[in-house]
């Protein structure tokens, strides 16, 4: 049984236990961060923390956590669970009081909860085969660059997705695609050019996405960030995505069409490589 952190208390899984005027369960009043664990050691902490920061900031969250408190309370329950490879997900909450739309005069202490996830990160049979994704309407709100927990819209495409037999959805808007239901979204050109979505408040500013794409630059691969349609898309060489639990992987079908060859490309599984290798070197 997992041990996890629920406001201040390590205790097992089954005893963890919320106010049920927690802000995050009645509003979805709340953000998350999810930060990759290899070899028992933490993949790109201070970017997860500073985006985290930014989170609060846009959401006007003026109480949570100093960043060295948030570290030990991972560190130690990567010891607690003997997790070595996986996730540790983090969620903090306006806080707990009676149930009210207007948070202006709300002076509580912030929620916060952490728990581990053991999961193959690494060695990804998806990476391996490729992914195959359906297309749907982006229609969620339009401040998709907050990390919030109010995930539905993607929760119910990425459900239907699978109920037709694919691995995953990406979202487009007015013919564009914007990001996947919990991924950054990336063509590659037949003339090797990566293009992929220009941060703003369309997309999640991906943390694995600024490192892959330091990566494709050292690999003198150029980067395009500009919007692209259905259409570059399935004309594309290859695709992929990326994510802090999936890291790079490639696209090999979108909508039943093959993209490229409909295998994992070249320049895909190269990055992939690149990150896995840099992020267990750097890793905290």
């Amino acid at each position: 049984m997992r041990t996890v952190f629920v406001n201040g208390v390590y205790l097992p899984e089954d005893q963890a236990q919320i106010s049920i005027f927690d802000r995050g369960f009645l509003f979805g009043d709340a953000v998350y961060e999810v930060t990759a664990v290899m070899n028992g050691k933490l993949v790109d902490f201070d970017a997860h923390m500073d985006r985290l920061a930014r989170s609060m900031a846009e959401l006007d969250m003026v109480r949570g956590y100093e960043r060295s408190a948030l570290l030990t309370i991972h560190k130690n329950l990567i010891k607690r669970n003997n997790l070595q490879e996986g996730l540790v997900y983090l969620q903090l909450t306006r806080g707990a009081a009676d149930r009210d739309f207007d948070f202006s005069d709300l002076d509580v202490a912030p929620g916060l909860v952490l728990f581990t996830q053991a999961k193959s990160l690494e060695v990804n049979p998806l990476a391996a085969r490729g992914q195959k994704i359906v297309l749907a309407d982006d229609l969620r709100w339009g401040r998709s660059d907050i990390k919030t927990v109010q995930l539905l819209y993607a929760s119910l495409m990425k459900t239907r997705a699978k109920r037709q037999g694919a691995d995953d959805v990406w979202l487009c808007r007015d013919g564009k695609i914007t990001e996947g239901s919990s991924n950054n979204a990336y063509i590659v050109t037949r003339h090797n050019e990566i293009i992929t979505r220009a941060l703003s408040t369309d997309i999640l500013h991906g943390i694995t996405r600024a490192a892959v794409l330091k990566i494709a630059e050292l690999h003198q691969l150029k980067v395009i960030e500009r919007a692209f349609s259905v259409d570059e898309l399935k004309d594309a060489k290859e695709a992929f995505s990326t994510s802090a639990s999936g890291f790079v992987n490639p696209v090999v079908t979108v909508d039943g069409a093959d993209i490229g060859d409909g295998q994992p490309g070249q320049i895909a599984s190269a990055l992939r490589s690149s990150y896995v290798s840099a992020s267990q070197a750097a890793a905290c």
